[in-house]
């Protein structure tokens, strides 16, 4: 499941998400809701059964892309000097609060459409949470120009510095030629950087998966909980390493988390991973 949509409402989705991460003790209780609690709750049978009779277990997921996602920032950080992140569609995302909080030299902006960046300044806000080192800003992935553009976003940014962008649940809420478009525009301004690289989650159309007929009933369940469609991108790593290529990255990672479970954690996964890591590269 993800948790981001193109609108500014908290997506059903989000709220659930925001819920799993703190439960699992990666997030602080000012980012989770009342709806949040309930939403789990009323969802726990659902995810029982997926686990009990397909070996589906929805949380375990959310875990492993997220898990994943953190991982790969800490290695940017301690091994290849990032010290600028951009977290875009972040809506109730932990991550910037976690990452400021262990590295005093990060810089950590969030981005998310107007409504919902709003939302998130006021949150850090009350928490004493917000300041130079951690700020955020509006984002509309999909804006060529203006205030809202990724343009604006990276202008405030030290361009001499290296510099990773993080998409968490997002991708998937568009299709393929859309979410492309912008891939390239964000390979575009990562390129005035002197270092830069890009980690998303993303899930394939696995159509040799044994569960794949599981994996589509969930995607429209998906669909529904988050008043939209859901794609699935690509029908492997090769494709994906094509696809992002294409978009302007000079070198693309594809990263199955279910295989790094233990080191992630976590449970060993029963069968096949669904969602993967990229880490494309300028």
């Amino acid at each position: 499941m993800s948790e981001r949509v193109l609108h500014s409402h908290i997506s059903p989705s989000a709220h659930f998400t925001a819920y799993v991460w703190y439960r699992r003790g990666l997030s602080d209780a000012a980012f989770i809701s009342t709806f949040g609690r309930f939403s789990h709750s009323v969802l726990r049978p659902v995810m029982w059964a997926s686990r009990r009779f397909f070996d589906l277990d929805l949380e375990n997921m959310l875990l492993l892309r997220h898990l994943q996602i953190d991982a790969c920032l800490h290695c940017a950080i301690e091994n290849h000097g990032v010290r600028q992140v951009v977290e875009i569609a972040c809506g109730l995302s932990p991550r910037g609060r976690r990452f400021t909080q262990r590295y005093p030299q990060l810089r950590y902006m969030e981005a998310d459409l107007p409504d919902m960046a709003e939302r998130k300044r006021q949150l850090l806000a009350r928490n004493g949470w917000l300041g130079d080192r951690h700020q955020v800003t509006a984002v509309d992935v999909f804006a060529q120009h203006g205030v809202n553009s990724l343009a604006s976003a990276f202008a405030q940014l030290d361009r001499d510095e290296p510099v990773l962008v993080i998409t968490e649940g997002l991708v998937n809420y568009f299709p393929r030629k859309q979410i492309e478009l912008f891939w390239t525009r964000l390979a575009g301004e990562l390129s005035a950087f002197s270092a830069a690289s890009y980690i998303t989650d993303l899930y394939p159309e696995l159509q040799a998966h044994p569960r794949y007929q599981q994996i589509r009933w969930g995607v429209d369940l998906v669909g529904k909980l988050t008043r939209g469609e859901y794609y699935l991108h690509y029908a492997d790593a090769e494709a994906i390493g094509s696809g992002f290529k294409a978009c302007g990255f000079a070198a693309v990672e594809v990263i199955d988390p279910s295989l790094r479970a233990t080191d992630l954690g976590l449970p060993i996964a029963k069968g096949p991973g669904l969602v993967r890591v990229v880490h494309a590269h300028m």
